[in-house]
């Protein structure tokens, strides 16, 4: 099934999820140094992934925008997922990515993160917008720093002392 694309960077392409994405999302959460900071477990089977697709593409219909498969432009490769994703406990939306182990240190989280809440900015008139993480995840508040967020506050995230960090539209770059 072909899924609508939502941007394209010089490197990927970013589209909604489909149903059929499920076993590529099975592979990527199910290594530990990718869900290491994520508070995420590794999926006990294909069900649960189905399950977590199922739930992101429900998000599109409810606000519009939510976690897109981010791929490869040259080979169309899946390589992970970027997105905004609202809470509605907090009325906030967040910037989140997670990549294959084997495309980190590439610059793709940053790349696609920026497409991303450049669509939220643009797209969506979002005016604010937040990253999360676990303060011993130092890659992802090296993107958070490459994408011009400036840090909030400390916090716990599931009991996990964590960071967030911030941007507003008319400070973005």
């Amino acid at each position: 099934m072909n899924a609508p694309i939502i941007l394209e960077t010089e490197r990927l392409i970013i589209r909604e999820h489909v149903l059929s994405d499920a076993p590529f999302f099975f592979i990527l959460n199910s290594n530990y140094n990718v869900v290491k900071y994520t508070g995420d477990v590794s999926f006990n089977n294909l069900e649960e992934a189905e399950s977590i697709v199922s739930y992101v593409i429900n998000q599109y219909k409810e606000n519009g925008y939510g976690r897109w498969l981010v791929a490869l432009k040259e080979t169309n490769k899946p390589i992970g997922w970027c997105g905004l994703k609202y809470h509605t406990d907090t009325k906030e939306t967040d910037i989140g990515y997670r990549l294959l182990e084997s495309y980190w240190g590439k610059g793709y989280a940053t790349e696609s993160a920026k497409a991303c809440i450049d669509y939220g900015f643009e797209h969506f008139n979002l005016n604010h917008i937040i990253g999360n993480a676990m303060k011993e995840n130092i890659a992802s508040i090296n993107v958070f720093k490459k994408l011009g967020m400036t840090y909030l506050n400390e916090t716990l995230i599931d009991n996990i002392p964590s960071v967030i960090y911030e941007v507003f539209k008319e400070n973005y770059k």
